[in-house]
C-alpha cells in the first residue's frame, strides 16, 4: 500500500496521489459520538472500559485503605490509655497498618496503570483520527487552514488529551473517592460528625465548579494562543529565504515576541485563578471545624480520645483531593479545550465526498467538461461556462496567461477541488460519481512547484508505487533523464536528499518527479509547467520522453512553450476562466489573437 503526499504541504506537491479517509483509518468497529467535546471523549474512553474499571477499583481500594490508617491509629491510642502494657495488641495494629499499606500499594498501581494506559491509547487513537480526517477534506479546507495551527492541534493538543488522564482525571478520580471516606466512617463514631464532611464536600464542588468556569475560556485562550504563536513560526520558518532576503529578521523576532507574550499572559491569568483557589480556604475551616465538633463531643462524653484522633485523621483525607484537584482540574480544562479544538478540525465542514462504493472500473482517459463553472470561496468565478471534449489517448494543451485558470481546470479533473456547477466526466462518469482512492489512483499531475521527501532517491521516485522493483526504478529514472545525474552522487540512489529536495537544483528536481509519474503508469497526465527548470538542452531529451510517456494515456499539457503546444492533438485556449478559442496551432494562429500573442512572445524569447 502507498501512502500520500501530506496534504498539509499542498502547495508544494509535485506528483498528488491521494487515498480516501476509508482507506487511511485502521480497521475499526467503533463509531464516535461527535455531538460535543465530553461526548466524543467518552466514546472513546469506552472502548478502554476494562482499564477504566481497573482505575476506578484501585481508586476505591486506595482511598479505602488510606482511611483505615486513622481508624487504626485511634485503635491504638485508646489502647495505650487503657493498657500502657499491652504491646501485643499494638504489634497487631501495625502489622495491619503495614499489611494494609502493601496492599494499598498495588491497588494505587492499578490506578495508575490503567489511567496511563487509557490516556496513551487516547492519544495514539485521537491522532489516526485527525490525521485521517485531514487526508480526506477538500483542497478548499486545507488553503483555508494554517499548517502551523494544524500541526500545534495534531501534536500538543492530543498530547494535552493524554496529560487530561494521567495526571488529570487519575488524579481527580482518586481525590473524589478520598473526599467519600470521611463522610463513610465519620458517622460510625457519632452520627453528628457527619456535619463537617457534608458542609466541605458541598462547598468544594461548588468552589471547583466555579473554578473550572473562570479556567474554561483562560484554557481556551491559551490553546489558541499556542496554535497562533506555532502559525507564524511555522510561515517565518517556511519562508526563511523571504525573510532574509528582505532582511526581516528584526520584524519576525518582534512578531514571535509579541505571539509569545500573549501566550504567556494566558498562563499568568490561570495561575492568577489558581492563586485565589477556595477550597484551599476551605480545607483550613473544615480542619478548624471538624476539630471544634470533636471536643465538644468529647466534653459530652460522647467521643474518646482514639475517636477523636481517629476523626481528625479522617478529616486529613481531605487534603489530598484540596491540593491535587488544583492541578488537576487545570489539567483536565486544558485537555477539554485542546478537545474542543480537535474536534472543531475533525468536524470542520468539507464538501469532498470519498463516495467509497462508487465506480471504480480501470480508466480509459476519455475527459469531458460540460459547461463547468468554479470559483474559491468568497471570491470570482476562476472559471465559467468551459466545455470541451478529450478522446482516450489525446493530447491537449492549455494555454494563456497567468491567473486565467489552467491549474484549476485540471485540478478538477481529480477533484482536488469541486466544482461549483456544470459536470466533469472521466469515462462517461461524472468524478463525484467515482470512487475517489480509485479515481486519484489513475491520474498523476506533476506541477512546477515540487515537492520531495528527505528520504533516498530511489524511494522519492518509488513513493506512489512502494512495490517497485530497483530496475523499475532506474528505468522511470532513465525514461525522465535522471539517471546520470543520479550516479553521479556518491550514494547514487540511496542518496538521502534534504527536506523537500533542497539539496537537488531545481531541473533535477522536477526529473524525480517525472520519474515518480512515469512509475506510476497513470491513465492520465497532466504536466503544469512542469519543465520551467529545466534547461533547453535537457528539455529537448525530456520532451521525447514525455513524448513516450504520453503514448496510450491522456496528456493534458499546461506551458508557454510552444516547443510542447506544437505537438497536442488539441489546443485550449483560455481567457479570464473562459475557452477563447480551441483547435490545431495552424487553425488558432489565424483565429486567435491570444494564441497569437502567446507564440510571438515565445519566439522573441
Amino acid at each position: 500500500m502507498w501512502y500520500p503526499v501530506l496534504i498539509l504541504q499542498h502547495s508544494r506537491v509535485m506528483v498528488k496521489h491521494y487515498m480516501t479517509t476509508t482507506d487511511l483509518i485502521l480497521p475499526q468497529t467503533h463509531q464516535f459520538d461527535q455531538r460535543s467535546p465530553l461526548r466524543w471523549i467518552v466514546s472513546h474512553v469506552s472502548r478502554n472500559w476494562r482499564m477504566v474499571v481497573l482505575a476506578f477499583i484501585g481508586a476505591l481500594g486506595n482511598a479505602a485503605l488510606a482511611a483505615l490508617v486513622p481508624i487504626l491509629i485511634g485503635v491504638a491510642f485508646n489502647s495505650i490509655l487503657s493498657d500502657p502494657a499491652d504491646q501485643k495488641k499494638l504489634l497487631l495494629i501495625a502489622i495491619w497498618i503495614v499489611v494494609s499499606q502493601l496492599v494499598r500499594g498495588a491497588l494505587q498501581f492499578g490506578r495508575n496503570f490503567g489511567a496511563e494506559l487509557i490516556g496513551q491509547r487516547l492519544e495514539r487513537d485521537i491522532r489516526d483520527e485527525l490525521y485521517a480526517s485531514l487526508l480526506g477534506k477538500s483542497m478548499t479546507f486545507h488553503n483555508l487552514q494554517p499548517v502551523g495551527d494544524t500541526m500545534a492541534r495534531a501534536t500538543n493538543d492530543v498530547r494535552e488529551i493524554n496529560l487530561m488522564f494521567n495526571p488529570g482525571f487519575n488524579l481527580v478520580l482518586g481525590s473524589a473517592n478520598f473526599i467519600l471516606m470521611p463522610l463513610i466512617a465519620a458517622p460510625f463514631y457519632h452520627p453528628s460528625l457527619i456535619l463537617v464532611p457534608a458542609l466541605f464536600i458541598i462547598t468544594y464542588f461548588l468552589a471547583i465548579w466555579r473554578y473550572l468556569r473562570e479556567l474554561q475560556p483562560i484554557s481556551d485562550s491559551a490553546r489558541r494562543a499556542f496554535g497562533q504563536l506555532n502559525t507564524h513560526l511555522t510561515e517565518a520558518i517556511d519562508g526563511i529565504e523571504v525573510v532574509k532576503g528582505g532582511a526581516q529578521e528584526e520584524a519576525e523576532v518582534a512578531r514571535f515576541t509579541e505571539n509569545a507574550r500573549v501566550f504567556r499572559n494566558a498562563f499568568v491569568q490561570q495561575g492568577d485563578a489558581e492563586a485565589r483557589y477556595l477550597p484551599l480556604l476551605l480545607l483550613g475551616l473544615a480542619q478548624a471545624g471538624a476539630f471544634l465538633h470533636a471536643l465538644l463531643l468529647f466534653q459530652q462524653d460522647l467521643l474518646d480520645v482514639g475517636q477523636v484522633v481517629a476523626y481528625m485523621g479522617l478529616i486529613q483525607l481531605f487534603g489530598f483531593p484540596t491540593f491535587a484537584s488544583l492541578f488537576a482540574y487545570s489539567q483536565v480544562s486544558l485537555g477539554m479545550a485542546s478537545a474542543r479544538r480537535i474536534l472543531d478540525l475533525i468536524r470542520r465542514e468539507t464538501k469532498l465526498n470519498q463516495n467509497p462504493r462508487g465506480y471504480a472500473q480501470t480508466m480509459r482517459g476519455e475527459i469531458v467538461f460540460k459547461d463547468v463553472t468554479f470559483s474559491y470561496p468568497e471570491a470570482e468565478n476562476s472559471l465559467e461556462g468551459v466545455t470541451f471534449h478529450v478522446q482516450p489517448g489525446q493530447t491537449i494543451a492549455l494555454v494563456g496567461q497567468t491567473g486565467t485558470g489552467k491549474t484549476t481546470l485540471a485540478k478538477l479533473i481529480n477533484r482536488t477541488h469541486d466544482l461549483s456547477s456544470g459536470q466533469v466526466l472521466v469515462d462517461g462518469v461524472d468524478v463525484r460519481d467515482w470512487n475517489l482512492a480509485s479515481l486519484r489512483k489513475q491520474i498523476s499531475i506533476i506541477e512546477q512547484d515540487v515537492f520531495l521527501f528527505s528520504r533516498t532517491l530511489a524511494k522519492n521516485i518509488s513513493f506512489g508505487c512502494p512495490q517497485a522493483t530497483q530496475a523499475e526504478i532506474e528505468q522511470a529514472a532513465k525514461a525522465a533523464q535522471a539517471h546520470d545525474f543520479i550516479l553521479a552522487f556518491k550514494d547514487g540512489y540511496d542518496t538521502v536528499i534534504g527536506e523537500r529536495g533542497i539539496t537537488l537544483s531545481g531541473g533535477q528536481r522536477q526529473r524525480i518527479a517525472l520519474a515518480r509519474a512515469f512509475l506510476t503508469d497513470p491513465r492520465i497526465l497532466i504536466l503544469d509547467d512542469s519543465t520551467s527548470s529545466i534547461d533547453s538542452a535537457t528539455e529537448d531529451q525530456i520532451q521525447r520522453a514525455i513524448f513516450r510517456a504520453a503514448e496510450g494515456r491522456t496528456t493534458l499539457i499546461i506551458t508557454h512553450r510552444i516547443s510542447q503546444i506544437r505537438w497536442a492533438d488539441l489546443i485550449i485556449v483560455l481567457r479570464r476562466g473562459r475557452i477563447t478559442a480551441a483547435g490545431p496551432h495552424d487553425v488558432l494562429m489565424e483565429i486567435s489573437d491570444t494564441y497569437r500573442l502567446i507564440f510571438t512572445r515565445d519566439e522573441d524569447k
